[in-house]
Formats: structure tokens, sequence, C-alpha cells
């Protein structure tokens, strides 16, 4: 039997770099490639000029939300010895799109983002509570647009089994 122990010096940085490349042929559909994980594409619907062929980029900052928060939350109720089911998530924005139009003095990106999670569990509120907290403290991109000054919202229920 082999074993490898390490230690990790929790004082520096432990960096990580991740890459993705995106090709756009003169049009309002980008192909993302995320190498061994498949390609993306984000569009823009036909009647905003582009070919409905994807989701909307702001759609797929929405959908990494949802996805970090749910990765996020999966590790911390693990260490946490927090048992779930599942995880439902519905989320929406609001966006003045005058800024995207080229109006200076109005924000381009979201000015409103609303996450309701259904979290499936026999744990308690209280227990649900602390998984959550401890998960927005840590989640990458509700750090992101939280820090972006976007008024974000999420709401967590606890669904009884």
């Amino acid at each position: 039997m082999v074993s490898n122990v390490t230690e990790q010096n929790m004082n520096e940085p432990i960096i990580r770099s991740k890459m993705v490349t995106a090709e756009n042929l003169a049009s309002q559909m980008t192909v993302a490639d995320c190498g061994e994980y498949g390609t993306l594409v984000f569009d823009e619907p036909v009647h905003h000029g582009g070919t409905g062929k994807g989701p909307s980029p702001l759609q797929g900052v929405l959908s990494a939300l949802c996805a970090c928060e749910s990765v996020t939350f999966n590790r911390t109720a693990s260490e946490m010895n927090f048992k779930y089911d599942s995880l439902s998530f519905s989320a929406e924005y609001k966006i003045d799109i005058r800024g995207r139009l080229g109006m200076r003095g109005v924000t381009q990106h979201f000015k409103n983002v609303r996450v309701e999670i259904q979290v499936k569990t026999s744990e308690s509120k209280q227990r649900l509570e602390e998984v959550v907290t401890e998960t927005e403290l840590r989640c990458p991109v509700y750090n992101l647009i939280q820090n972006a000054g976007v008024n974000l919202t999420c709401q967590w229920i606890r669904i009884s089994e």
C-alpha cells in the first residue's frame, strides 16, 4: 500500500488556472470551447439579432451562478455532514438595457438577481442556515456578482422529506 501525505500552507495563495477559448464569426453567436468538457453556445434570441441557438451570455452567467452555488453547497454540506437529497433553482435577473445600448452612466450588467433554491432535506432549518451561510461565503460566482454591486437575493427554502 502506498500512502501520499502532503501538507498545504494555507497562509500562501493556492492558485489554480483554467482556460476556455471562444470563437465568434461576426454574429451574435459565440462558441466557447471548454476543452475536455465540451463546448457551450451563447447566442441572442432571433428578435435581438441572434440565431437563437443558445442562451444569452447573461443567461449563461445566471446558470453559472446556480451551478456554482450547487457545487459549493455540495462541498460545504459534505464537510459539515449535512444530508440532503436535491437542490432546485429558479433564477431571474433584471437589467436596464440602456447601458448595453451605449448610454453613459447606466450600468451595463445586472441590476437585480433573485434566486430561489429549494433544498430537499430532513435536516433542521438551523442546520440548513449554517450550510447556506458558509456556502455563500465560499461561492466564487455568488461573490463575483455581489462584489459587482448587484442587488443579489437568494432565498433558500427547506423542503422536508
